[in-house]
């Protein structure tokens, strides 16, 4: 019996080479890729659309993209060009972002449920091919509706999954949202709470929490040496404790420790600097909140989170071999 899993590909890796991993992972009965888009490194539309071209079957998601940085009418003219490319194929992942990214590039994220709120519910009914008249707080549409001259003109069957890491915003996914990518860097155990709260937000709205699809990224450091994983996800964590403190907190890192790795790394980190704050991030929380060591240790922690809610990990190679996480989880 297959199981479902996908693949996450961030910025630590050739755009070519992603073109190869998402064909190795097609190959392999791997669902969907998800693309990041979170430091100034990397947008996600741009490696999306490569892959939808290569491939035939495997899903292609946004993971994440945020609600604050296109205007409501080019996301879904974006997400509507995906389709285009890869019918029924195509996911919306959209976050709320986070500080002092948001922040340095002159954004201001007020109201992060509302807008967000706006945002998934004009944007549903665009793809809808609603004509749409919308006057919120964040989102004003004037009788506007996708322009398609050429090509498909029925409603589009493109999933909207909000990323949320809160007590609020998981509750709103399971109100509004197709369903949740659930955030990387947390134990299994913490998905028992998401759990509870997406089930709170769809009763809102007459569903249930299995009507929801629940997709988690999980850092997922595979190698034949448990030691050589290990180091390889230290690497990862260290950076990301330092410059996401929305993902530290939900990981239970005491700020005593973020603030002592932030006073070594700078913006954006260096490899020496991230080297040098590395020891700083403890085995044991290594193991609590990733999928790190040797194959059959990084099946075994998956299978935790699949446990407790989790529809399809979205597995994010920690490590340098992309086709050793692939070849471990392969479902043919």
């Amino acid at each position: 019996m297959t199981e479902r899993v996908a693949l996450y590909l961030q910025d630590a890796h050739d755009l070519r080479d992603g073109l190869e991993y998402v064909k190795y992972a097609e190959q392999h009965g791997f669902e969907a890729v998800w693309q990041a888009e979170s430091r100034l490194v990397r947008d996600a539309i741009v490696p999306m659309a490569a892959y939808a071209a290569v491939t035939n079957q495997i899903k292609v998601g946004s993971g994440v993209i945020n609600n604050w940085t296109r205007n409501i009418g080019l996301l879904a003219a974006t997400f509507l060009t995906l389709d285009d490319l890869a019918p029924n194929r195509i996911i919306c992942g959209i976050g709320a972002w986070w500080d002092p990214l948001a922040r340095n590039v002159g954004i201001e994220r007020r109201k992060p449920l509302l807008a967000m709120r706006e945002t998934v519910t004009v944007l549903h009914r665009l793809l809808n091919m609603e004509r749409v008249t919308f006057h919120g707080e964040f989102v004003h549409v004037d009788g506007i509706e996708l322009d398609v001259v050429h090509g498909r003109r029925e409603p589009r069957n493109v999933p909207i999954m909000i990323g949320a890491t809160g007590d609020q915003m998981m509750e709103l996914a399971g109100e509004i949202g197709d369903g949740v990518v659930l955030n990387y860097c947390v134990e299994p155990g913490y998905n028992d709470r998401a759990m509870e709260l997406l089930e709170k937000g769809a009763q809102k709205c007459g569903r249930t929490l299995e009507q929801l699809d629940r997709p988690q990224l999980i850092v997922c450091s595979v190698d034949d040496d448990h030691e050589t994983a290990i180091d390889a996800t230290r690497m990862l964590l260290t950076q990301y404790l330092a410059q996401q403190p929305h993902i530290a907190k939900a990981s239970g890192v005491s700020t005593e420790v973020v603030a002592e790795i932030q006073s070594i790394l700078g913006w954006p980190a260096t490899k020496e600097q991230i080297n040098q704050a590395k020891h700083l991030v403890p085995q044991e929380l290594i193991q609590r909140i990733t999928a790190s060591g040797t194959p059959e240790e990084a099946r075994t922690k998956v299978a935790e989170y699949r446990q407790h809610g989790c529809t399809c990990p979205i597995l994010y190679a920690a490590g340098g071999n992309v086709h050793k996480l692939i070849d471990t989880f392969a479902q043919n």
